[in-house]
């Protein structure tokens, strides 16, 4: 355990970081012999980071309506106040949007995501959709990647109509359907 951020850089991850905008750390260790019920252990231990996640988007979202609802810019306001509304909106909707984006992404079943975690604590060791995931996740999660980053390219050089891209699904997933409840919840607390 150190906080010595390079030993937490992952090199594949680093790279895809570099080449186009997304990538992860290394996986941190745990030991399942630590607890007392594996599977529990595993889970809550997968689990615990997308809760994290979901919480900073509630929040991120309170305060990106309060910003909307009560920050009032005049017409004849200086640029300053203006861009600072700008800022203060932006801010709290992007951590809201990539705090929900980080909870659905890392569930996804491949190995170095939390949601292989998931799949490993709820499966037997010989299932082999297991071994698959292991195997080959990071693979799959590398595709995919590149594949929505090329995706981005082919959009802003070709007007097509459907986004091909399967992460851009996933954030829309994301937005829409599991950042659902929160928006629906803060509409109705400060309706009330």
């Amino acid at each position: 355990m150190t906080l010595n951020p390079l030993r937490h850089l992952d090199p594949i991850g680093y790279v895809m970081v570099v080449a186009v905008g997304f990538g992860w750390a290394k996986p941190v260790p745990i030991d399942p012999y630590n607890f007392k019920k594996y599977r529990l252990g595993m889970f809550t231990t997968a689990v615990a980071g997308v809760v994290v996640n979901y919480i900073i988007a509630f929040f991120a979202y309170l305060l990106y309506v309060l910003v909307i609802r009560f920050f009032i810019v005049p017409a004849a306001a200086m640029p300053i106040v203006y861009y600072m509304y700008y800022f203060l909106e932006m801010t709290f909707f992007l951590i809201f949007a990539y705090s929900l984006y980080s909870v659905v992404f890392n569930l996804l079943p491949l190995f170095p995501l939390d949601g292989f975690r998931v799949v490993e604590a709820l499966t037997r060791q010989i299932n082999p959709v297991q071994k698959f995931l292991r195997n080959y996740g990071q693979i799959i999660l590398i595709i995919l990647i590149v594949e929505a980053f090329l995706c981005k390219i082919v959009a802003n050089y070709l007007p097509v109509a459907i986004n091909f891209s399967v992460l851009h699904y996933v954030s829309w997933f994301a937005e829409n359907i599991v950042g659902f409840p929160i928006t629906a919840a803060w509409r109705w607390i400060l309706s009330v």
